[in-house]
């Protein structure tokens, strides 16, 4: 602060009116005597006043931030005038920093700073000074507040909030055009010097872009930058404080611009002209191919629409435009004839859809090419003259009559010979056929409207020279009606007469039907065969016919049933008529005609006996029936039991064991030949279905006598197998059964039949009965013989 300063602020504030009544004086200065000031003033009331001394003197300390001194820094003094200096009074500081930040001298009232101040982290400080006696500790002057305010130093650089921003701008824009604002800011104090003054400018990206210095709007500095030369910018924005003057200090931040796409490029198609290929076999919607133009635009700007404009394919094709590529894709639109036409041109046309009117100048935004396509000849199967053919034909036609004729043609140059077929799981009855050479349809059994009135057939054509080429079509045979069909009841009649039944009552109305169909409608007749004394039949002319009675009264016990012949009669050509038969019971009705009972066996029975009577008789009778039935078979299943009742019977020895054997090579388990003939015991062989775990030699069984026991024989080689470790069971079970010798008819076995076939004697066979007898007769009539020999 200069010295003017401080003189304009103490006469300001000499003039201010001041409750205190000592003067207190604050100065940057350190000037042992305070001035003091008096005057006089005179109130309203005419009354002199006299003015006091002032206790205090108010005013303001300024202090500079980023003290870098190594003593503490000095911010002022406070006096007051009771101070005669003999170091009675003490000066104490309270407030805002006081004793840390801000220290006084008790007894000079000088006040310093400790440490370095930071305007930004605060601009000022409220602190509150008193002087009091040292002794007394009383307050010598009332307390007053100061001010300590910060004066800043440009000491803060300005900083961007991103480091990096992203913006766009549109190509092709004019001079000018905003792109993107860049705000710095600055810590320091605004108001006080340049220091928070901030100015902008550009250091890198010029000459494409320009800053403005006061705003930090980023605008375009040249017309017409295209995105397909470039897209990406990089600029660096600079914001400089002190107004951008020497010294100042600065910070800077990135700026990534996009240059955005605009429809500024028309579609080109790469090539003049096309060439494309396609079998004359494709089917309709079949690709071709695809054609398509190039656009430097992006997105929405780069789609393009296709069409064919001209050429002389305009109806035989169709263009189809892909939007996911961008791409035209040319489709068949009508079937293709080599032997007609082999070439095809077109003009096709692509067309932005999205197009910019600024950039009209720019146009026009199509382009167009020639696209020829080439049809290739293929081997085609044979061409029908018709989609399907429809027959017509009376059902009563001959057998092997034609009824009508399929034409095909090979389409191809060669025309080659066709062969024709049926498709026989369209005909399972095979009541037609056809001719292979020109494709006449006859038939091949006869024709039944009533049972079929459609046939669909499926006629196969092949070339002969390649018959897996086929072609199909539908044959639909609609089998016309003929009057082949009398006229039947249209249901079955259970018709009654009342016993007291009189002249001309009707009894029944009939009816008919008839399988055929004739276009005029049905229309039948009925009449009786031959005149009947009883019955009367009356047309209704409405196909349905009433039997009337002719006489008074019938009795059911003189007749009780009678037959009703009726002819039934159509109005086709030829006229068809049949004969059905009523059957007419004689019933006995009430008064109102109500059937109570038809049968004459009826009145015989008691008048006691009910219906549940009658059944319950009947269920009586067949349970003695399955009685009498269940007795007689248990009775002669009793006379089929044997004669031999004996613990040893022979069909007690015979043991069947259903052990699971080695399969198919386990030939050594067991050896039936053994039991045969004993002599004929072969050397023990090894397994050959399994391996066993200790190898042993094979030892010889000495051979049993010719008249050694069976069971003997059994006992030795059962004890033989116990005790070799190498025998079976390994996955067999070796067994053996003895059939017994007590029997009273000895053994059947054939056993040694080789050595005592001469001693056998059989005539005890006939003694066992008459099933017996056979045995009897083939072993006995054999020795009877080998005796007469």
């Amino acid at each position: 602060m200069t010295i003017q300063q401080v003189l304009l602020l103490l006469l300001l504030w000499m003039w201010l009116p001041h409750p205190c009544h000592t003067e207190m004086l604050f100065r940057r200065t350190p000037d042992p005597r305070p001035r003091t000031f008096g005057g006089r003033a005179s109130g309203n009331d005419g009354k002199a006043i006299h003015r006091q001394k002032r206790g205090w003197m108010w005013n303001q300390f300024f202090l500079l931030e980023e003290y870098t001194g190594s003593d503490y820094q000095y911010v002022g003094k406070l006096h007051s005038d009771q101070d005669k200096g003999d170091g009675s009074l003490k000066y104490i500081l309270s407030g805002d920093g006081a004793g840390t930040l801000f220290i006084i001298d008790e007894k000079t009232g000088d006040i310093h700073a400790t440490r370095r101040i930071d305007r930004e982290e605060k601009a000022f400080y409220t602190l509150r000074a008193q002087a009091i006696n040292r002794r007394t500790l009383r307050p010598v002057e009332p307390e007053s507040e100061f001010v300590i305010k910060i004066h800043d130093i440009n000491d803060n650089e300005p900083t961007f909030p991103e480091e990096i921003y992203t913006a766009s701008v549109p190509e092709m824009s004019v001079v000018g055009t905003s792109v993107v604002q860049v705000t710095a800011t600055d810590a320091d104090d605004p108001s006080y010097g340049n220091s928070a003054r901030i100015i902008y400018s550009i250091l890198q990206g010029q000459p494409y872009f320009s800053v403005e210095p006061e705003t930090g709007i980023i605008r375009t500095a040249l017309p017409n930058m295209n995105r397909e030369n470039r897209e990406q910018y990089q600029v660096v924005i600079q914001a400089k404080d002190m107004g951008g003057q020497m010294g100042g200090l600065s910070g800077t931040t990135t700026v990534n611009i996009t240059l955005t796409d605009v429809n500024d490029n028309p579609p080109r198609f790469p090539q003049s002209t096309i060439h494309l290929r396609i079998p004359e076999s494709s089917p309709v919607g079949t690709a071709i191919g695809s054609v398509k133009a190039t656009d430097a635009d992006t997105g929405k700007n780069a789609e393009v629409e296709y069409r064919i404009i001209d050429g002389d394919g305009t109806d035989m094709f169709d263009i189809v435009t892909q939007k996911d590529t961008q791409e035209g894709i040319i489709t068949v639109r009508k079937p293709l004839d080599y032997e007609t036409r082999r070439l095809y041109t077109l003009k096709v046309e692509a067309e932005n859809t999205h197009v910019d009117p600024r950039f009209y100048y720019l146009g026009p935004f199509k382009d167009t090419t020639i696209v020829k396509i080439s049809v290739e000849d293929v081997d085609e199967p044979p061409v029908f003259s018709r989609s399907s053919y429809l027959f017509e034909v009376h059902e009563d036609i001959e057998l092997g009559t034609i009824i009508g004729t399929v034409m095909a043609r090979d389409p191809d140059s060669a025309s080659s010979p066709i062969r024709f077929s049926l498709d026989r799981h369209t005909d399972l009855d095979r009541i037609f056929n056809i001719h292979s050479g020109n494709g006449s349809i006859y038939t091949s059994k006869p024709l039944d409207r009533e049972i079929s009135q459609w046939h669909n057939l499926s006629v196969i054509a092949a070339e002969i020279n390649n018959p897996k080429d086929t072609t199909r079509v539908p044959v639909y045979v609609r089998i016309l009606d003929v009057n082949d069909n009398a006229p039947q009841f249209a249901v079955f009649y259970d018709t009654f007469v009342c016993e007291n039944a009189r002249a001309g009552q009707l009894i029944q109305t009939i009816s008919a039907v008839d399988k055929d169909d004739p276009l005029g409608g049905q229309k039948f007749f009925f009449s009786l065969a031959a005149v009947n004394p009883n019955f009367t039949v009356q047309d209704n002319e409405d196909n349905t016919a009433r039997i009337l009675t002719r006489r008074n009264g019938f009795n059911r016990h003189e007749i009780s049933t009678y037959l009703l012949p009726v002819v039934i009669s159509d109005n086709d050509y030829p006229i068809q008529s049949s004969t059905g038969t009523l059957t007419i019971r004689v019933c006995a009705c009430d008064s109102r005609g109500n059937m109570q009972s038809c049968s004459a066996e009826a009145l015989l029975l008691p008048a006691g006996l009910s219906t549940g009577a009658l059944v319950a008789i009947l269920l009586c009778i067949v349970i003695l029936l399955v009685i009498v039935v269940l007795f007689a078979a248990l009775k002669r299943q009793r006379k089929k039991e044997p004669l031999i009742l004996s613990k040893e019977d022979i069909r007690d020895n015979i043991v069947s064991y259903n052990d699971e054997g080695g399969g198919e090579e386990d030939t050594q388990a067991f050896d039936i030949g053994t039991l045969r003939n004993p002599a004929a015991i072969e050397d023990k062989k090894l397994r050959r279905d399994i391996i066993p775990e200790t190898l042993f030699v094979p030892r010889r069984t000495p051979s049993a006598p010719d008249n050694t026991d069976v069971r003997d024989f059994i006992n030795q080689r059962l004890k033989e197998h116990d005790t070799d470790p190498s025998a079976p069971p390994y996955d067999s079970l070796a067994t053996y059964a003895y059939e017994g010798n007590d029997s009273i008819a000895e053994s059947l076995s054939s056993l040694e039949s080789g050595t005592t076939e001469g001693d056998q004697n059989y005539d005890y066979l006939r003694e066992w009965g008459p099933r017996f007898n056979k045995l009897a007769e083939m072993y006995g009539g054999g020795e009877s013989d080998k005796d007469t020999s």
